[in-house]
């Protein structure tokens, strides 16, 4: 009896330890070939005890994805065999062209089919969402990457077509994650979370301030995970606040200007 208890409490650990899907968001800023081998071999570092990692702000022209390819290589050296793809350039031609970048660890996740950038309202918006399928034991989901324009634009005229994805792809279990430059509090996401999505973090602060005024370093409230509460159960999550481990914020600020955010997942 004792025997048969102890095997379906190591069964059922080790199910919910594979069940587990732990996402890291990163707005890397200008991510190209000026970030040096040092910032790379950190950024690894940080990166390298989650499952999937969303990046955005990756340079569209030379240098962007021969960076994310040596991230990729420096991961490779932390234990664990990594994968990734990188988009093609966003469709922007009034603002900033940039391409987004997915990183996973393939003992753990699989990619399904070809990742894409969102076509129907790239017209609407700037730098369209990236959108990649993943599965992890039999269960799937689909994690839209986005960057929106600067605060100073109005983010919540292309956030609002966030709301057309779930019903565009209703076979999809999807989660929205980056860099909205804007706070979750806004009405803009008010559509979203009346179909039930929830926000991982209320209130907290992601991007770097020039200086540090005392211990408050961050400036606003903009990179955030939005997901399915009726698909998705959160299970942890956090901010990490890696501008810590330097002596200034403007040295920190050679890793970004934001600092990464982290979701651990069970799916329904």
């Amino acid at each position: 009896m004792l025997k048969n208890l102890i095997t379906l409490i190591a069964i059922c650990c080790s199910f919910s330890i594979y069940c587990q899907t732990k996402i890291l968001s990163w707005n890397l800023e200008d991510f190209g070939k000026s970030k040096s081998a040092q910032t790379i071999a950190f950024i690894a570092n940080v990166s390298r005890d989650y499952d999937i990692v969303a990046v955005q702000e990756v340079v569209a022209g030379n240098g962007g994805v021969q960076a994310i390819a040596k991230l990729a290589d420096e991961l490779n050296r932390k234990g664990s065999k990594w994968d990734y793809v990188v988009s093609d350039p966003t469709s922007s031609s009034a603002y900033k062209t940039e391409r987004y970048a997915f990183l996973w660890k393939t003992a753990k996740v699989r990619k399904i089919g070809k990742a894409w950038l969102e076509k129907e309202y790239h017209l609407e918006i700037d730098r369209e969402p990236f959108l990649c399928t993943f599965q992890v034991d039999e269960k799937q989901f689909t994690i839209a990457n986005f960057h929106a324009i600067t605060k100073s634009k109005q983010p919540e005229t292309e956030i609002k077509y966030l709301k057309f994805l779930p019903s565009e792809y209703k076979k999809l279990n999807i989660l929205f994650v980056g860099d909205f430059n804007c706070p979750q509090s806004h009405t803009v996401f008010n559509p979203l979370k009346k179909m039930g999505y929830k926000s991982i973090f209320i209130g907290q602060k992601t991007s770097l301030k020039n200086e540090c005024k005392g211990k408050d370093c961050l400036a606003s409230e903009f990179d955030n995970i939005f997901y399915d509460s009726n698909k998705i159960k959160p299970i942890k999550s956090g901010a990490i606040h890696f501008y810590d481990k330097f002596s200034s914020l403007k040295e920190a600020r050679q890793i970004s200007d934001h600092i990464p955010i982290w979701f651990e997942l069970s799916l329904h």
